[in-house]
């Protein structure tokens, strides 16, 4: 990890010590996405077939969840891992249930009443990336969700496994009340759901992925008509925010866990002394070492950062520029640094509250703005699988009381079609 001192940078120093890995914007990928989009545009489900025998190796796939189908998938599991998901299904659906847009009325003067209601969207493409690892908790973390916004067509794409089919995949499928699902992967599946190419067309699509998914989701926001997208939402990231009172072990443990997702995974340690860094250090080394994916996860740690700050307004600071998808606080007093920080994707406070158990039981879902989108974007929710709109009604009184008003600011610009059409209402 590339080490620096906070306060002895330049502002430009700071910006270029906080860079993502070029990657994530390398004209390769953009160029390659834009040459799947154009075929799959002018060829529709062939060229999606072609690309994914030749990316992936395996041809898309419907896959449809019958009751043999989940039963048989379900068999292959533990039961504790079964209970374990399905512990994760429950919290996820009851946060979002709690957190669900409502209906609000006001009424800004006598006869006159305002209504903001929400309307599910009606098709959106969620993508879990299942390449190299399965990803099944993204599944549930847009699945339910879609579903407690009462999405009538969600449709779930995942590449396939190397394997065939991961039955954690169909068992959390299954959770989420799924009928079926696609098995398609990379932009190639993006491209699909933004032309109806084999999938159903989407309205808005959702979910992270590696560079070329989330320069896909880009591309097709930016297209005519195109869908929209949740977020940005590429490689994982998390800074972590430590004090002398950090368990270096958690600390470690905690930027690891986002590091043996890809290569291209980021993660931020910002310590407060020189101590702090040294033990974080060595716990990393040590605990690489032990991992199944520690070839990833030091690939990933050799674009880390570490920061020396000097206190909770540097950390805040430098988290803040950040704009961290993940931000952790190991600190003994947090709620200066909370009240300091303004962009992030989501924030884990406190030694115990651990960046994996927002990965997968907490709730609140973990498919979070990466590349600095936390300055602007929220993470999805029920209301991101749902539009609003408002709803005027006026009595005569209403009106009357309205329309002089209106009638006037409306002459200010100009507009007397406007104007006469309150006047009218004032008789």
């Amino acid at each position: 990890m590339k080490r620096f001192d906070w306060s002895s940078l330049s502002a430009q120093e700071k910006t270029a010590a906080l860079a993502r890995p070029m990657k994530r914007r390398d004209a390769a990928v953009r160029d390659t996405v834009r040459r799947i989009f154009d075929e799959v545009e002018h060829e529709g489900e062939a060229a999606v077939r072609r690309w994914s025998l030749n990316l992936d190796g395996h041809a898309p796939q419907r896959l449809e969840l019958t009751p043999a189908v989940v039963d048989a998938a379900r068999a292959k599991l533990d039961r504790e891992d079964l209970a374990a998901m399905q512990i994760a299904a429950d919290n996820v659906r009851r946060y979002h249930e709690a957190t669900r847009p409502v209906a609000q009325t006001v009424e800004p003067a006598p006869g006159v009443k305002l209504r903001r209601v929400w309307r599910p969207i009606e098709t959106c493409g969620l993508y879990a990336p299942g390449g190299t690892a399965p990803l099944f908790s993204t599944l549930l973390m847009l699945a339910i969700p879609a579903a407690v916004a009462g999405v009538p067509n969600r449709v779930i794409v995942t590449p396939p496994h190397r394997d065939g089919v991961a039955p954690v995949m169909i068992a959390a499928a299954a959770l989420a009340n799924l009928e079926a699902f696609y098995l398609v992967g990379g932009a190639q599946a993006i491209a699909a759901l933004t032309f109806g190419a084999g999938l159903p067309r989407a309205d808005k699509i959702f979910g992270p992925g590696n560079a070329y998914v989330a320069e896909a989701k880009r591309y097709a926001a930016d297209l005519p008509g195109g869908p929209a997208i949740d977020l940005p939402a590429g490689p994982s990231e998390l800074m972590v925010i430590a004090d002398a009172s950090a368990d270096p072990v958690l600390v470690a443990a905690d930027l690891l866990s986002q590091a043996e997702h890809d290569a291209d995974a980021q993660v931020v340690l910002a310590a407060m002394g020189e101590g702090v860094i040294e033990a974080v250090c060595r716990e990393l080394e040590r605990q690489t070492a032990v991992l199944p994916r520690g070839n990833i996860a030091q690939a990933s740690l050799s674009e880390g950062r570490i920061l020396l700050v000097r206190d909770w307004n540097e950390a805040a600071e430098a988290a803040s520029a950040y704009a961290p998808e993940h931000l952790s606080i190991q600190v003994s007093d947090p709620e200066p640094l909370i009240g300091a920080i303004s962009n992030a994707g989501t924030i884990f406070v406190g030694h115990w509250a651990a960046e994996t158990f927002g990965d997968y039981v907490a709730g609140p879902s973990h498919v979070l703005p990466t590349d600095g989108a936390a300055r602007t974007f929220s993470g999805v929710s029920t209301a991101a699988f749902m539009k609003s709109f408002a709803i005027q009604e006026a009595t005569r009184d209403g009106a009357r009381a309205l329309a002089p008003a209106a009638a006037r600011l409306a002459r200010l610009e100009g507009l007397e079609a406007h104007a006469l059409a309150a006047d009218l209402r004032a008789r």
